[in-house]
């Protein structure tokens, strides 16, 4: 996925800092499921949308929803009418999107790669570059967080949130030990039980 970025530059949500190295790129980019964001600040429609993307992004990636972060990030490609407009519409994002410089020609780039003719418009891409869904607008707002799984399926990625079947009607976001762990914790805390209840046994 950083290959979309090659030789571009993105700055980081809520700083002026750029990201501008292929290793940086690589970094915040690489086995992710990436969602391009299409959209401004000045359309009333995107603003409703956004609220909903951002909600959407946090409970995929906030420790307070889950465990450990989904493999996804966000890309935001603004049409908005100024530089302020968009650092403004950034500072009411989370602190984990990126986003195309404002004015950049990478964004009328992205536009004509992914034929977006309106926003909102989130196309959602494998690591590899490969289009899972060409607008992923509606069923974001549809299935919310529900729909990310589709798309990993789709993605074929490595699951680091995998459960073991007993808990699937306990359903949350775990780390790909999460089960070993436990197991292992299980484990040790029956061999610890029986040294207890054999000591027990065996004092006078």
């Amino acid at each position: 996925m950083a290959s979309l970025f090659t030789g571009k530059v993105l700055l980081t949500n809520r700083t002026r800092d750029e990201v501008e190295t292929d290793r940086e790129h690589w970094r915040a980019l690489e086995n992710r499921i990436l969602l391009l964001y299409f959209g401004s600040g000045l359309c009333p429609r995107c603003r409703r949308f956004s609220a909903l993307l951002r909600d959407f992004h946090l409970r995929l990636t906030d420790e307070f929803y889950v465990e450990r972060a989904a493999q996804v990030a966000v890309v935001y490609v603004a049409r908005d009418g100024s530089e302020e407009q968009h650092e403004a519409f950034l500072r009411r994002m989370p602190r984990r999107w990126l986003a195309v410089p404002f004015g950049d020609p990478l964004g009328r780039e992205l536009e004509l790669r992914f034929s977006i003719s309106e926003v909102p418009a989130v196309v959602v891409l494998k690591p590899n570059g490969d289009v899972i869904v060409g607008n992923a607008v509606e069923e974001i707002q549809s299935l919310g967080p529900a729909c990310f799984p589709n798309w990993q399926e789709a993605a074929e990625l490595i699951d680091r949130n995998f459960l073991l079947a007993e808990d699937f009607e306990d359903w949350t976001w775990r780390s790909i030990t999460d089960p070993i762990r436990r197991l292992k914790y299980k484990v040790e805390k029956k061999t610890e039980t029986k040294e207890r209840v054999e000591e027990g046994e065996g004092s006078p």
